[in-house]
């Protein structure tokens, strides 16, 4: 039937395929908190993602079970699903994960190419982009921006200590500028 409801992208793979291919990525994200990937992969793997930080926290026998499913490597990732994770998306009602468009990964495809991370971890990109804005806009003595008010407001909602670290990574920031000597725009 021509032009349908797809429930999910095929990514030109049997279905075995497809489902190893997912897995691999979901522990890869699970064990680096980032993934650079193509574009439609990093948003299939989102959606099990997502699933699997679910699970992690119901955090009960069942729950377990169907997480060792997904995962490559559960007896070293687990402990780190159920406890690292699950106690920083414990008050989080959903969103776990970002997608962000990145430049094409491979010059001679020019395939969609994005990054798959973690929000609230030690490597979130937004956070540190923000951060970086703040900082520019402190040295050059101006006023933040609408977007980067939201972009602030939305890297520190669900952080323990939200302000104090951003205050800090702020502070990393400008000091680094200032070592080098020059703005960064």
């Amino acid at each position: 039937m021509a032009g349908g409801a797809i429930k999910y992208r095929h990514l030109s793979r049997t279905s075995s395929h497809r489902q190893a291919l997912l897995r691999n990525l979901v522990t890869s994200l699970v064990r680096e908190e980032a993934i650079h990937t193509t574009w439609p992969k990093a948003k299939e793997a989102q959606r099990l993602a997502e699933k699997l930080i679910t699970l992690a926290k119901r955090n009960n026998e069942t729950a377990r079970r169907k997480a060792q499913g997904i995962l490559y490597t559960p007896q070293d990732l687990l402990p780190k699903l159920f406890g690292e994770l699950r106690e920083r998306y414990q008050e989080r009602p959903g969103g776990y994960t970002r997608v962000l468009r990145t430049e094409p990964k491979d010059k001679y495809s020019q395939g969609e190419s994005a990054i798959l991370e973690l929000v609230d971890g030690p490597k979130d990109m937004r956070f540190a982009l923000t951060a970086a804005a703040v900082a520019r806009d402190r040295k050059l003595n101006r006023g933040q921006t609408e977007i980067t008010q939201k972009n602030i407001e939305k890297v520190t909602r669900f952080r323990p200590d939200g302000k104090l670290a951003f205050e800090n990574m702020v502070t990393k920031v400008r000091a680094l500028n200032l070592g080098n000597g020059r703005i960064v725009d």
